[in-house]
């Protein structure tokens, strides 16, 4: 049995530092769960309806004067592209769950930019109150 357990811990040691380079993930505790910044997107579930956060995001986008070049909405979910003074694209793809809550995905350019779509994050949350 503690054979077992050494081999277990090795592989779980030996799978964080293979992954330690390939994913970068940044958990911080919100209202309704979790905010993760994974391969260059920030995710995060609200406990909001799909309307609230959709309309908390185009204000959000007004504030942080981001030029909206796209919005589409449907019942189940959303999508805002917009462009900052840079011209970067800005993705905020917006997903209604089961739960009545709303999944929000952000993503800066191809790469992503974890201090921008933190900022466009912190601008909805504000709204959202």
């Amino acid at each position: 049995m503690r054979k077992a357990q050494v081999i277990l811990a090795v592989l779980l040691v030996g799978a964080a530092a293979l992954l330690q380079g390939c994913v970068a993930v940044v958990v911080g505790a919100g209202a309704a769960g979790t905010v993760a910044y994974i391969r260059g997107d920030l995710e995060s579930i609200e406990s909001k309806d799909l309307n609230a956060v959709y309309e908390a995001t185009l204000k959000a986008m007004e504030q942080l004067e981001l030029s909206v070049s796209r919005k589409t909405k449907d019942a189940m979910s959303a999508e805002v592209i917009a462009r900052d003074a840079g011209d970067k694209k800005i993705t905020i793809s917006l997903s209604a769950t089961a739960e009545g809550a709303t999944k929000i995905s952000i993503r800066i350019g191809v790469f992503g930019s974890e201090t921008k779509s933190r900022l466009i994050y912190d601008q909805i949350k504000k709204n959202l109150k």
